[in-house]
């Protein structure tokens, strides 16, 4: 069985000179010999490859953790806040880097990779949003937490009424997480402002379901 050849962009001589089409690699090296697949020219060509390092990635998910690899190029910077595809033995995730410890010692915000020894991160994919609801009356005695379970690009708005986890509640105040970006306060409370579930933090809502909640 032949194996299926390493593809790659690259210009071709014969039909695109200036725009990068896909070509198979026939013969690897720093001179590599390659074949357009548009027109089938075969030409030479140098092809650029990234080096790579492999790092610990440690993801928390849910309240659990587990460690993975990723191999980022060597001189990518990475940064808290920044997200990435993770590939896992346990699936494929969408997960955001919250600090970087560094071969030395220490976490800082930011380092290129080949500085970096562990990557820490979070799962934001699928997110559970911790979520305080009060009742209408405001019964402070009867004020309860739930866990949301919602995609990570699910978005709350304050003074909006949401139905999930058949739960009923109007938003009235979002706390934001430390490593989101793009907000300009930890707390959202004018009617209006909104975060998405994998920026938030906690929710604090009130209860709009039409039978008064129990204990029982």
């Amino acid at each position: 069985m032949t194996e299926t050849a390493e593809r790659v962009a690259a210009t071709c001589p014969s039909c695109s000179p200036d725009v990068e089409t896909v070509h198979e690699v026939l013969k690897p090296g720093g001179q590599a010999t390659v074949r357009c697949t548009e027109c089938d020219h075969v030409h030479k060509t140098t092809i650029e490859q990234d080096t790579t390092i492999q790092r610990s990635v440690v993801v928390s998910q849910e309240g659990d953790s587990f460690t993975a690899q990723a191999e980022p190029p060597a001189d990518e910077t990475l940064a808290v806040g920044e997200e990435f595809v993770l590939d896992t033995e346990e699936a494929i995730m969408t997960v955001r880097i919250t600090s970087l410890e560094l071969d030395t010692g220490g976490r800082v915000e930011e380092a290129t990779a080949e500085d970096v020894d562990t990557i820490w991160t979070r799962a934001v994919g699928n997110v559970g949003v911790n979520a305080t609801i009060h009742p209408k009356d405001g019964r402070r005695e009867e004020t309860r937490s739930v866990t949301l379970q919602v995609p990570g690009d699910y978005e709350f708005t304050v003074d909006e009424v949401d139905e999930l986890g058949g739960e009923e509640f109007t938003v009235e105040g979002i706390y934001v997480r430390d490593d989101a970006v793009g907000y300009n306060h930890d707390k959202l409370d004018h009617s209006g402002d909104s975060a998405i579930a994998k920026d938030v933090k906690r929710l604090y809502v009130r209860d709009e379901t039409s039978t008064a909640w129990s204990a029982w």
